[in-house]
């Protein structure tokens, strides 16, 4: 039986309401979101590091690796729209659990690797197994957070993409040193130890995850109400001013301009860098596997402390696109700088710069589909959003790969970057003329005062 929430309740009230129930939310679903996401980017990227003893040990060439770790993301990309109507239709607690338990052997799988034909065919079924996670998680928050408090949330989460790095580089390098033991490869110890987990926490979300609000037996019948009110209210305005059906959100132009915008602004930069930064730095440097590992976090950690504050002050102004818009630019100098740069630390300092221009904008980002995309319309085009953008993980640790055989260096890939991002920052200006998100920052007007 639900509870009525008073229509009369005075301002201070509803205020001391609203924030009590967002921190309860907040601290029972981000931090273990975070941790979920964590260990999946954790298996997701650790090839770069396997990579510094599996190449020479399996004699695989840049090519054969950049294809290898991109063509997981073409399994990931051709299953991501069903797996998310089917999140949306059985609810999240149990299709994140499936996802996490297939992807988590498969990870662990990785360690049989032998030839170039089980490279792909492995990564490519990493990535169907894993589709549909990141966009799920996505909408999932969007059924807890009112529009105004979603960028922090978003934000927040996606931490724990930059935080990989700086868990997974030490972490992945201290694994490569158990080379030897039991007859296993260091790069074996390492998908297998990394992938485990994963398995153990899909069990985990079966019990601690809960599909809605209305379902939240952790809040109280007042916080469970005023919840469930704000979330239908809001998404009886998304759908009184734009109703768009699963059809009609998968064929919208602004929801592909959108996927190609999180392509260019935010997933090629960063999946080259996640995939091919340990090679990049023994390019130019003397250092042990575990020193990589640390060094390789520093871009990482940069790029973790930006989000959540750029997430937050996105929150307090309403605006999305030109956080989005400067931040892409911020990358393209950056990666210009690291193009001509030749020693070290001035290098890792450029990358660090980067990363945090390809992470700040992602909690920013992420509130866009949800400002005219809702229910099932929400979940297919969140989905295609992130298929679009995934496309990145394919194209660009591939083509790295050609232009790092071709040319013997990192130089052309740099540039390649800085252009990318370059394109996406004019590309978040332009979107800024979008009807349809005028509501979200597009016009520097707050989320709030647009608000019926």
């Amino acid at each position: 039986m639900s509870t009525a929430l008073p229509q009369s309740a005075e301002p201070p009230i509803a205020d001391t309401l609203e924030k009590a129930t967002l921190t309860r939310v907040t601290r029972r679903l981000v931090p273990f979101l975070l941790l979920v996401f964590l260990i999946c980017l954790l298996d997701r990227l650790n090839v770069g590091f396997a990579a510094l003893q599996m190449n020479q040990d399996l004699g695989f060439s840049p090519a054969v690796y950049g294809f290898g770790a991109g063509i997981f993301f073409l399994g990931y990309v051709l299953f991501e729209v069903p797996s998310n109507l089917i999140l949306a239709r059985v609810g999240a607690r149990v299709w994140i659990a499936r996802i996490m338990i297939t992807w988590g052997l498969l990870a662990a799988a990785m360690m049989f690797v032998r030839g170039p034909a089980s490279f792909y065919a492995l990564r490519f079924l990493l990535g169907v197994a894993e589709a549909g996670f990141a966009p799920g998680w996505v909408y999932y928050l969007g059924e807890w957070f009112p529009e105004s408090q979603r960028a922090r949330a978003l934000g927040e989460v996606s931490m724990a993409i930059p935080l990989s790095g700086v868990v997974g580089g030490p972490l992945s390098g201290a694994l490569l040193g158990l080379s030897g033991r039991l007859g296993l490869a260091g790069w074996q110890w390492l998908f297998l130890l990394e992938g485990l987990p994963a398995v153990a926490l899909g069990f985990v979300v079966l019990g601690y995850l809960t599909d809605s609000p209305q379902k939240a037996s952790w809040l109280s019948p007042v916080e469970r109400a005023w919840l469930t009110q704000q979330l239908t209210e809001e998404r009886e305005r998304c759908r009184e001013q734009h109703g768009l059906s699963v059809r009609q959100a998968l064929f919208n132009g602004t929801v592909w301009q959108l996927g190609v915008l999180h392509f260019l602004c935010f997933t090629f930069g960063t999946y080259v860098l996640g995939l091919w930064l340990p090679q990049i730095i023994r390019g130019f440097s003397e250092f042990s596997d575990f020193k990589i590992g640390l060094v390789s976090a520093v871009p990482s950690l940069a790029g973790a402390v930006s989000m959540g504050l750029v997430g937050a002050h996105s929150d307090r102004t309403g605006e999305r696109l030109l956080y989005i818009a400067a931040a892409a630019l911020i990358a393209t100098f950056a990666f210009l700088a690291s193009a001509y740069l030749h020693s070290p630390w001035p290098i890792v300092l450029a990358l660090s710069i980067a990363m945090v221009g390809l992470r700040s904008g992602t909690g920013p980002f992420w509130v866009l589909p949800s400002t005219f995309l809702t229910g099932s319309a929400a979940a297919g085009g969140i989905a295609l959003i992130n298929s679009i953008s995934n496309l990145s993980g394919l194209v660009g640790p591939y083509v790295i790969g050609l232009l790092r055989e071709a040319s013997g260096s990192f130089h052309s890939g740099m540039l390649l970057l800085a252009l990318v991002t370059l394109a996406g920052a004019l590309l978040a200006m332009h979107l800024r003329r979008a009807p349809v998100l005028f509501r979200s920052g597009g016009a520097g007007i707050k989320i709030a005062s647009a608000a019926p």
